[in-house]
C-alpha cells in the first residue's frame, strides 16, 4: 500500500501527545506511572483493542498489554514494545514546560519515549481508518520500569516477544532519521564504603571518612573508561551531619560495552575493587544487566524494509548499533527479530532540554505504518 496517502497530521498528533506528556510518570512513583497507564489504556480501548492491565511487582507501576482484533488472533504477530516511565521526577513540568519553538516541542519524556509510543498508536489508527488489514495481528505492550533497567518486567517482555514474529520498539530515532539494529551491553553496580564515625569538630582524627574513600573510588572507577567499555558514576549518597565524619557512602555505576566480552571484563574490574578488610571497607555488587544485541539476518530484513520505506517516503535513512540500552536488548538477544529506534527524532533525552522534532511525528508514523503492513509470517 502507499503509506504516503495516509492522513497523518503532525499538529493533531502533537495535540494528543501533549496530554500524555502532561501526565508526569517517573519510574519510582508507581501511582504516577499508573495515571499514565490509565490514559494509555483508555486510548487503546477506544481504538478497539482488548486491554489487559498487569502488575509486575508491588513496587512497580502497571503494564498495559493490548491486542487488536485480527482474523488470525492468537497466532504469532507483531509486538510494539514501549515504556511509559520516564527519568523526570514529579514537578519537572515547572522547569521543562511543554513549549513549541518552530519545529521543536519540549517536555519531559516527550521524546523518550512517549512520542514514539504515540506515533505507533497513530499508525494503527490510520490503517484502521482506511480499513487496511495487517498481515499479522498486533500486540502493544507498554511497560513501567525501563528507565531503571526493567527489573520487574524483563520476564514479561521476553515471554511476549517469544510469541511474536517481530518486535518493533519506538525508542527515539538515531540521528539522520536512523533506526537501531543492535544495542550495546550494559551493567549496573552498587558501591558502598563503610568508615568510622567521629565528631568532626572535637575528634576528627578518630574518624575514618567513607566519603573520602568513596571519592577516591569514584576517580578510580571513571579512570577505567576505555572505548571498548565505559564507566560512569551517576548517583551518590553520603553523610547526614556536617559535624560528623561520615560512616557510609553509596554510589550507583553504569558501564557499557559494544561486545559482551568487553562488558564481562569490565565487570571483573569493578568487582576487583572490593576491599572488605580495609580500614574503610569497600563493597561492589553487580546489579541489573542488559545483554548485547547483535543484528540477526531477520533483523536485517526489517532494516531493509525500513530503508525501502524511507526511500519511498523521500526520507534519509541509516541504521546502527547503539548505546543507551532499551528493552530491545532483551528481545534481540533472545533471537526475536527486533527493530529499535522507530520513534520520533529529537535530542537532549533525560535532560531539561528534552525535545522532539514535530515533523517527525508524521514522517516516522508513516514508516511504522508501512512496517506493520509489510511484516508477515515469512520474515
Amino acid at each position: 500500500m502507499d503509506v504516503t496517502k495516509l492522513d497523518f497530521d503532525a499538529d493533531a498528533m502533537l495535540s494528543g501527545l501533549q496530554r500524555w506528556v502532561l501526565c508526569e510518570s517517573p519510574t519510582y512513583d508507581r501511582i504516577a506511572v499508573n495515571r499514565m497507564q490509565d490514559i494509555a489504556a483508555h486510548d487503546l480501548a477506544v481504538m478497539g483493542a482488548h486491554v489487559e492491565r498487569i502488575t509486575p511487582h508491588p513496587l512497580a507501576g502497571d503494564c498495559i498489554r493490548a491486542r487488536f482484533p485480527h482474523p488470525d488472533a492468537g497466532a504469532p504477530g507483531i509486538l510494539i514494545l514501549g515504556h511509559m516511565d520516564t527519568v523526570h521526577p514529579i514537578g519537572t513540568l515547572a522547569k521543562l514546560p511543554i513549549r513549541r519553538d518552530g519545529n521543536l516541542c519540549y517536555g519531559p519524556g516527550i521524546a523518550d519515549m512517549k512520542g514514539g509510543n504515540y506515533l505507533a498508536l497513530e499508525a494503527i489508527r490510520q490503517l484502521a481508518a482506511i480499513g487496511a488489514q495487517t498481515p499479522l495481528p498486533i500486540t502493544v505492550l507498554f511497560t513501567s520500569d525501563e528507565e531503571i533497567g526493567s527489573p520487574y518486567t524483563r520476564d514479561l517482555i521476553e515471554a511476549e516477544a517469544r510469541r511474536a514474529v517481530a518486535v518493533l520498539v519506538p525508542e527515539p530515532a538515531r540521528r539522520g532519521n536512523g533506526v537501531t539494529s543492535g544495542r550495546y551491553a550494559i551493567a549496573r553496580y552498587n558501591v558502598n564504603t563503610f568508615g568510622r564515625p567521629s565528631h568532626a569538630g572535637l575528634r576528627l582524627s578518630e574518624g575514618r571518612s567513607a566519603i573520602r574513600t568513596m571519592a577516591e573510588t569514584i576517580i578510580a572507577i571513571e579512570s577505567m573508561s576505555r572505548d571498548e567499555c565505559t564507566f560512569s558514576v551517576g548517583v551518590i549518597h553520603a553523610g547526614q551531619w556536617v559535624n560528623c565524619v561520615s560512616s557510609e557512602a553509596t554510589a550507583e555505576v553504569l558501564s557499557m560495552a559494544k561486545q559482551q566480552t568487553d562488558l564481562d571484563a569490565g565487570i571483573e574490574k569493578m568487582l576487583a575493587l572490593n576491599d572488605p578488610a580495609a580500614e574503610v571497607s569497600t563493597t561492589v555488587t553487580l546489579g541489573l544487566t542488559r545483554p548485547v544485541w547483535e543484528a540477526s539476518p531477520a533483523t536485517m530484513k526489517l532494516v531493509a524494509m525500513a530503508e525501502a520505506l524511507a526511500k519511498e517516503l523521500g526520507q534519509p535513512f541509516r541504521h546502527e548499533s547503539s548505546g543507551g540500552g532499551s528493552d530491545g536488548n532483551f528481545t534481540g538477544a533472545i533471537g526475536v527479530p527486533t527493530l529499535d529506534g522507530l520513534g520520533v527524532a529529537g535530542d537532549k533525552f533525560h535532560t531539561l532540554e528534552e525535545h522532539l522534532e514535530i515533523d517527525s511525528l508524521a514522517m516516522r508514523g508513516r514508516m511504522m505504518a508501512g512496517l506493520l503492513m509489510q511484516i508477515d509470517a515469512d520474515l
